[in-house]
Formats: C-alpha cells, structure tokens, sequence
C-alpha cells in the first residue's frame, strides 16, 4: 500500500468511481490496523483481559475470516463449505473456542494473513465495476456495497477494541486472565 493512502480518501485507479472509493476507503482502514499491531509481541497480541474478551491476534484472525466470509458470499454466491468453516470457524465466531485456539502468533502471520485475504478481494474486485457494487442481495435485503463496506466497519470496531486491550495489556501483563 502508498504510504500516503493511509490519510486519503479518493479514486483509486483501474476501478469504477464507487468501487474505487470503497477500495481506498479500506486501505485506509487497512492501513491503520497494520500501525497499530505491526510491532506487537506474541504476549501482547494473546492477552486476554478477562473471561469473555478475544486477544487482539483473535480479532486479527477475526477481521480475515470476516473478509474470507463475505468473498465467498458476494463472489460465488454460496454459503461457506464444512471444510472452510472448519478452518475459520473459532476466528468467525470468537469466545472460548478462538481464546483457546488462536494463541502464540507473530503478529507477521496474521498481517500476512489479512494481506492474502485483502488480495484476494482486490483481484476480485478488479473484475467487477460499480454496477455489481450497487446489485441488491434480494435474500439479505442488502447491496454488495453495504456488504463490503461492513467488512470495513467491522474492522474499524475491532480495532477500537485492539486499542483498548493493548492498553490494558500493558499496564496488567500479569492479570490473572492473561494468557502468557
């Protein structure tokens, strides 16, 4: 990503006027969740403040698996398979299953991960204008840019939620909830 579409909104060549917008708008995004977790330790990126909230590397996996969800849904208009479930179910749906499962990452293989999903959604967007960005999902009531642009808010709300832990994480690294 240029350094400088961290702090700007606009037309991202190679899309329609729309898309490119929502492309730039998710760098952005993008963009400031790499700041914020790219130099974490593996003790920041697991603690876990008390019994019911996610690690950031959770949330991290979270915001990929989120991505990966809704590609399959907008791309191949399908539900996500057993096997894909399977791989993305304990970062999908958080909680106890994700705390005990997601632990002991760099904070390299979840940003290696975010940028493989984020690839995969440029690509596919490469072959779609702003025509299919404004297609309603009759069953969902919804359009694909209202989907797209959710995956972004979802990641904008947790990383407020990876500011507020890494807060916490290093002020009490050695609260009783933290996984260390």
């Amino acid at each position: 990503m240029n350094p400088d579409a961290r702090n700007f909104v606009g037309y991202v060549p190679g899309f329609g006027m729309q898309l490119g917008h929502l492309v730039s708008m998710m760098n952005c995004t993008r963009g400031k969740t790499v700041e914020l977790v790219c130099r974490l330790s593996v003790e920041q990126l697991d603690y876990v403040h008390d019994e019911q909230s996610n690690s950031i590397g959770s949330l991290l996996l979270h915001i990929a698996a989120i991505e990966t969800a809704q590609q399959i849904w907008s791309f191949q208009s399908r539900d996500l398979t057993d096997s894909e479930f399977q791989q993305w179910g304990a970062a999908l749906k958080l909680g106890d299953q994700a705390r005990t499962e997601i632990r002991g990452n760099s904070s390299k293989m979840y940003l290696d991960c975010l940028n493989e999903v984020r690839s995969k959604t440029i690509a596919e967007f490469k072959k779609r204008d702003d025509t299919w960005l404004n297609e309603t999902v009759p069953a969902k009531r919804e359009n694909q840019y209202y989907r797209w642009f959710h995956v972004m808010e979802d990641e904008i709300s947790h990383r407020g939620q990876m500011k507020w832990l890494l807060n916490r994480a290093m002020q009490r690294v050695n609260h009783p909830y933290a996984h260390t």
